[in-house]
């Protein structure tokens, strides 16, 4: 299959560390070692030295929300345009609808090159977070939709995501395709486990809840923490250790104080070396993740690639493809349910060991297997849009 150029827009990229900027390098990294050639568009931020085997343009921005520590980048630079035309991008995959999209519709005028989105994100659970006033609200999702119906192609992450993606009010087709892992499957090394049990005072038989994320209470983080008080007042012994941070941290820890379990709570603050975090996923018996925001859920197959079977909401996007109690543990959303499968795990590890070997088997997807399926289909976009071309 010929070798594409490939641009690859978002507005999230590290140093941000969110699931989105996640895939954002892990699909120019598989593209630029196997596929063809990647070339990143995001927003600049100080103080950043882009050292990837890919391309990465940065263009101007702004700091418009220091809470959230995101940038809001400027696509209507004539420059910018030019040094991207440059490029002979033959597709435009955005992963953000907002100024990616706006710069990919721009280029698009100049080159052709036909757009790809990926949609991550229930935004509209972010739009009426962050405006508080319903008319603009709604103004905000019409410009969102005006970006997404402009692309020639809409994919989503899981069916859950697509099936939002039609209650904001999108009425075109759209493809499922799964985010992967860069994670290869392995647990980490026996040295590195030895040193966070002996860093946190963790037993070698004691049970290990884990959760990986932004430190935000829409992650349903009071859920989880109310259901490990109820765990923990039926006798169940745990740690339970929350890898992140974010703007909620010091209100997360102060309830947690609240309920009496700062003993039994670890935080350590964000993990970026992807060796290091393995080995968290790796010492957890149960990751524990009852997000219904989430719409894919990376970390779930990143505990998979490492043998730790993920707890989660059935029906939630997280939950689509797992089986109960034999590739990860489904609850209801309420607090007897979660804290009774917390009590279970803490009394038989070699039931939640076995389901996270099944997870290993039977969920796990590498980051080039998921973007070998999606590079075919830029082949088959590409296609049509010439087809269209010539009829036209």
């Amino acid at each position: 299959m010929k070798k594409l150029n490939v641009g690859i827009f978002n507005d999230s990229f590290p140093p941000i560390l969110d699931g989105v900027a996640n895939a954002t390098v892990n699909y120019a990294r598989s593209i630029q070692k196997i596929y063809g050639r990647a070339v990143v568009a995001t927003p600049w931020y100080p103080k950043v030295k882009d050292d990837y085997p890919f391309r990465v343009i940065r263009y101007s921005s702004t700091n418009v929300s220091k809470r959230l520590g995101y940038r809001m980048g400027n696509p209507f630079n004539p420059l910018l345009i030019k040094k991207l035309e440059n490029e002979s991008l033959d597709i435009i995959h955005i992963h953000s609808p907002f100024t990616s999209a706006l710069l990919a519709r721009v280029l698009r005028r100049y080159t052709g090159a036909p757009i790809v989105f990926t949609y991550h994100t229930k935004f509209d659970v972010d739009i009426e977070k962050r405006i508080a006033f319903n008319p603009l609200r709604k103004v905000s999702i019409k410009f969102l939709m005006s970006n997404i119906n402009a692309c020639d192609e809409v994919w989503v992450v899981s069916e859950g995501a697509g099936e939002n993606l039609v209650q904001l009010g999108y009425e075109g087709e759209f493809q499922v395709m799964e985010n992967g892992t860069d994670f290869e499957k392995g647990i980490g090394s026996e040295e590195s486990l030895r040193a966070i049990r002996q860093q946190y005072g963790i037993k070698e038989d004691e049970t290990v809840f884990l959760f990986v994320g932004r430190m935000m209470w829409y992650k349903n983080l009071r859920f989880t923490i109310d259901s490990l008080k109820a765990a923990k007042e039926q006798g169940a012994d745990f740690k339970m250790l929350f890898v992140g941070d974010g703007v909620d941290r010091p209100s997360i820890q102060e309830y947690i104080a609240s309920l009496g379990l700062e003993n039994d709570c670890i935080f350590t603050g964000a993990i970026h070396d992807r060796e290091h975090l393995r080995s968290y996923f790796s010492i957890a018996n149960l990751f524990l993740f009852p997000s219904t925001y989430d719409t894919n859920g990376i970390v779930v197959r990143e505990a998979a690639a490492c043998g730790c079977p993920s707890l989660l909401i059935e029906g939630s996007c997280a939950s689509e493809k797992i089986q109960h109690n034999i590739t990860g543990v489904l609850i209801e959303e309420n607090v007897e349910s979660m804290s009774r499968e917390i009590v279970l795990a803490c009394e038989d590890h070699l039931r939640l060991k076995n389901i996270g070997q099944n997870a290993a088997e039977q969920i796990y997807l590498s980051w080039d297997d998921a973007v070998g399926k999606a590079f075919e289909r830029y082949h088959h976009i590409i296609e049509q849009k010439s087809q269209v071309k010539l009829n036209a």
